[in-house]
C-alpha cells in the first residue's frame, strides 16, 4: 500500500464514492482558482479518490480558467436608464452592483455616476465587499451620484408576501419573513439576538427549512404513493424562486432533489455523503467563486460534520434518544463550524445546542404552516402568532447566554483546528485508540498555544471615514483613543472583536467632537473597560459620561503628567494642564510608549498648541485634525522626529489632508498613511513575551 492509501482507511472509504470524489475534487479546482498552490494536494489526493476526483478537479478548473467574469471599465462615467433588480444592473454585459446612499427599491430608474473596483477589507472584522460580491460574479461597482426614479419594478412573489403577513403583529412576522422567505431585511436588533443566541441559521434558508418542507409535504402527500416524491420534488424550484437561490438553499434542495428523484424512481434515497458531495460539484461547476460565500461554506460544513460524526455517537432507546440525538446532531453539525463562526463573528454561543433543542420543534412547525400561508393567507394567523412569539423570546432569552469570545484566525490556525479534530473522529469511528487520538490531537493545540504566547506591541488606525480611532496593543492590555462618528461604533466593536480584544485597560476621548467620541457610545456598551480617561472639555452631563457612570466605569479627566502603566508599556498625557477655551484646544495629546519606540497622538490640537509640547522623539505621530493646514507644525516635526504619520480621514468637504501639512511631512521624511485610502493601518512595533 503506497504512502497516501494509508492516510484513510478502508472502513472509512467504502463509505465514500463517486459523489464525494466529484465533491473534493471540484472543491480543490475551485480552491486552486484563487489559490494556486493548494493544487499540490492533487498528487496526494488522487491515488485515494481516483477518476471522479480527477474529473470534478479538472471539470471545476477549465470552467473558471475559461468562462471567468470580465472586469468592467474602472473609472468609466455612466448615464442612462437601468433596470435594479435586487441591488444590481446589467451593463454591457457586466452584472454591476448599485452603491447608493439610501439604498434604492427594484425599479426602474435613470441612474448618474461611475464605475469603480469593490472595496477589500477596510478593517480587521470587516465586511469584505469584493469577496462577497465575487462570489454573486460581480467585479463592477456602479457609485451612483444620483437617481431619477422612472417606474418600479413589479414583483410576481409580492401576493404571497403579502398573504403571509396578513393576520400577524410586526414582530411575528419579522421571524415568519426570515424563517419561511430568508429576509432579514426588518430584523435588525432581533438578528443580532438570535446570533448570540445560537439560532442565526434558523434565519438563514438551508437544509433544515427544507428538510422541514419536503419531510411535511411527503407526509400529507402519503395517500400518492411514489407520485408524492415527484410533487415534492417540483416544489423545490418554486421555494428557490420564491425566497431567492441562496447557496445554502441550492445546496439544500439540490441534496433533498437527488433524494427525492432515488425514491420516485425506486432506487432509494442518495446517500448524505453523496448527495452532499455531487451538489457541491454541481454548485462549484456553475459558478466556482461561489465558493467563497460564507453561506456556502457554512451550509457544507456543518451537513459534512452530521455525516460524519454523528452516525459514531452512541444514543440511548426512547424519548431520551430522541432528545439526545437532537442534541448530538446540533453539536456535530457545530464542530466543523467552530473556527469559521469564531473569525467571522468573534464569538460562539455556548448554550447554542440547548437553545436549538427547544427552538427546533417550533422551528420544524413554523416553516411548513409558513409555507402553507404563503397561499392560505390570515387563516393560519391565530395559529402562527403565538408560535412565533414564543421562537422570538427563546432566542431573546438564550441571547444573554454566555459567549466564547475570539479574534479573527488565521489560514494556520484552521489547518491546527482540523487536525487536531481529525485523529478524535477517527477514534469515535473506531479507527484509532483513543490515547493516540488525544496524544495527536493535543498536538496541534499545543503549537496554538505556543503562537500566540508572545503579545503583539503595536498600533491599529482603524478606518472609520473622516474621524480617528486609533487601538493600542501594549502586550496583554489594549487602549482604545476615540471612535470615531456613531455610526462607526459597530464597525469599530468588531475591529476589536476580531483583534481578540475581551476588554479594554483604558479608553480615551480626546474631545467631543463627534467624529472622535461618537462611536465610543457602542463601544461602552459591548466592551467591558477598566478606566476611561476624558478630556476636561467633556460636560457632567454628556452622553458618553452618562453611558460610562451607568456601567459604573471609573472616569478621569486627566492634565499634564498624568501617567498610566499599561500592559508592557505606557500612557502619558502631554496636554492640556487644564481647561483651554475651546475643545480642540483642550484635547488631550498623548505619549504611548511600547516599551521602547514611541507614538505621539495629537487629537485635533491647533498650531499654538503644538508649538507647546516638548514630546520625545517617536517612530509614529498621529497628525492632529486630519491634517488640517493648521496641523502638524514643523518646529513639532523637528523635535519628535517621526518616521510614520498616521491620518484618519474620509471624504470631506474640509480638503483634508492639506497639501501644506502632506508636504511638510515629505519635507521631514515621514512615510504617511491615510485611512481614506490605504484602510486600517498597522504600525507593529514587536512583541511582548
Amino acid at each position: 500500500m503506497s504512502g497516501p492509501r494509508a492516510v484513510f482507511p478502508k472502513p472509512l472509504l467504502s463509505t465514500w464514492g463517486p459523489g464525494v470524489g466529484l465533491g473534493l475534487g471540484g472543491l480543490l479546482g475551485a480552491w486552486g482558482l484563487f489559490h494556486p498552490w493548494v493544487l499540490l494536494l492533487a498528487p496526494f489526493l488522487l491515488p485515494l479518490l481516483r477518476l471522479p476526483f480527477a474529473l470534478g478537479l479538472v471539470l471545476v478548473l477549465l470552467r473558471g480558467l475559461l468562462f471567468p467574469v470580465p472586469e468592467p471599465p474602472y473609472g468609466t462615467r455612466l448615464e442612462g436608464v437601468f433596470t435594479l433588480h435586487q441591488g444590481t444592473i446589467l451593463w454591457q454585459g457586466h452584472r454591476l452592483w448599485v452603491q447608493h446612499y439610501p439604498g434604492l427599491e427594484d425599479g426602474r430608474y435613470r441612474l448618474r455616476g461611475y464605475l469603480a473596483p469593490p472595496q477589500g477589507k477596510r478593517n480587521p472584522g470587516g465586511f469584505d465587499q469584493r469577496t462577497w460580491l465575487l462570489s454573486r460574479g460581480i467585479r463592477g461597482v456602479f457609485h451612483v451620484e444620483r437617481a431619477e426614479p422612472l417606474a418600479p419594478l413589479p414583483d410576481p412573489r409580492a401576493p404571497f408576501r403579502a398573504r403571509l403577513a396578513q393576520g400577524l403583529s410586526p414582530p411575528a412576522l419579522e421571524v415568519l419573513e426570515g424563517l419561511v422567505l430568508g429576509d432579514k431585511r426588518e430584523l435588525e436588533d432581533t438578528y443580532a439576538q438570535f446570533q448570540k443566541a445560537g439560532l442565526a441559521h434558523l434565519l438563514a434558508l438551508s437544509g433544515l427549512h427544507v428538510g422541514f418542507l419536503v419531510a411535511s409535504l411527503v407526509f400529507l402527500l402519503t395517500p400518492l404513493g411514489r407520485w408524492r416524491y415527484l410533487l415534492a420534488l417540483l416544489a423545490l424550484p418554486f421555494y428557490l424562486w420564491l425566497a431567492g437561490p441562496s447557496p445554502s438553499l441550492v445546496r439544500a434542495s439540490l441534496m433533498a432533489g437527488l433524494s427525492l428523484l432515488g425514491l420516485f424512481l425506486g432506487l432509494g434515497a442518495a446517500g448524505v455523503l453523496q448527495a452532499l458531495g455531487l451538489a457541491l460539484f454541481l454548485q462549484l461547476l456553475w459558478w466556482p467563486a461561489s465558493l467563497l460565500s460564507l453561506s456556502l461554506q457554512l451550509s457544507y460544513l456543518a451537513v459534512a460534520g452530521i455525516a460524519l460524526l454523528l452516525p459514531a455517537l452512541p444514543r440511548p432507546q426512547g424519548a431520551r434518544g430522541y432528545l439526545t440525538g437532537a442534541l448530538l446532531t446540533s453539536l456535530a453539525a457545530q464542530v466543523p463550524l467552530v473556527p469559521l463562526l469564531l473569525h467571522r463573528f468573534g464569538f460562539l454561543p455556548l448554550l447554542s445546542p440547548l437553545s436549538n433543542l427547544l427552538a427546533l420543534p417550533l422551528a420544524s412547525l413554523l416553516v411548513p404552516l409558513g409555507f402553507l400561508k404563503l397561499f392560505l393567507g390570515d387563516l393560519l394567523a391565530p395559529l402562527l402568532e403565538p408560535m412565533a412569539r414564543a421562537l422570538l423570546l427563546l432566542a431573546q432569552a438564550a441571547s444573554h447566554g454566555p459567549l466564547l469570545s475570539w479574534g479573527e484566525i488565521s489560514p494556520l490556525g484552521f489547518a491546527l483546528y482540523y487536525l487536531g479534530l481529525f485523529p478524535l473522529a477517527l477514534a469515535l469511528h473506531r479507527l484509532l485508540p483513543w490515547r493516540k487520538a488525544l496524544l495527536l490531537a493535543s498536538l496541534p493545540l499545543l503549537a496554538s498555544l505556543l503562537a500566540s504566547w508572545p503579545k503583539p506591541l503595536d498600533l491599529f488606525a482603524l478606518d472609520v471615514g473622516q474621524g480617528d480611532a486609533l487601538l493600542a496593543r501594549l502586550g496583554g492590555a489594549e487602549v482604545l483613543v476615540d471612535g470615531g462618528r456613531p455610526e462607526q461604533g459597530e464597525k469599530v466593536v468588531r475591529a476589536l472583536r476580531a483583534l481578540g480584544v475581551e476588554a479594554l485597560e483604558v479608553l480615551v476621548a480626546t474631545h467631543p467632537d463627534a467624529d472622535h467620541h461618537g462611536g465610543l457610545l457602542k463601544v461602552a456598551e459591548e466592551v467591558p473597560i477598566g478606566l476611561a480617561l476624558l478630556s476636561p472639555a467633556f460636560p457632567k452631563e454628556h452622553p458618553l459620561v452618562q453611558a460610562l457612570q451607568s456601567r459604573k466605569v471609573p472616569i478621569l479627566f486627566p492634565g499634564t503628567g498624568t501617567r498610566l502603566r499599561v500592559g508592557k508599556g505606557s500612557l502619558e498625557v502631554l496636554w492640556p494642564p487644564g481647561p483651554q477655551a475651546d475643545d480642540n484646544q483642550s484635547g488631550l495629546v498623548l505619549l504611548l510608549d511600547f516599551a521602547g519606540p514611541k507614538a505621539l497622538l495629537l487629537a485635533d490640537v491647533p498650531a499654538e498648541v503644538e508649538k507647546r509640547l516638548s514630546p520625545p522623539r517617536v517612530a509614529v505621530v498621529k497628525v492632529s485634525h486630519h491634517g488640517s493646514r493648521t496641523s502638524t507644525e514643523a518646529g513639532l516635526l523637528e523635535r519628535a522626529r517621526p518616521q510614520v504619520a498616521l491620518i484618519g480621514v474620509g471624504r470631506n468637504p474640509h480638503g483634508h489632508p492639506h497639501p501644506e501639512v502632506l508636504k511638510r511631512l515629505a519635507h521631514h521624511g515621514v512615510k504617511v498613511y491615510r485611512t481614506g485610502q490605504n484602510g486600517a493601518v498597522r504600525v507593529l512595533f514587536g512583541y511582548a513575551w
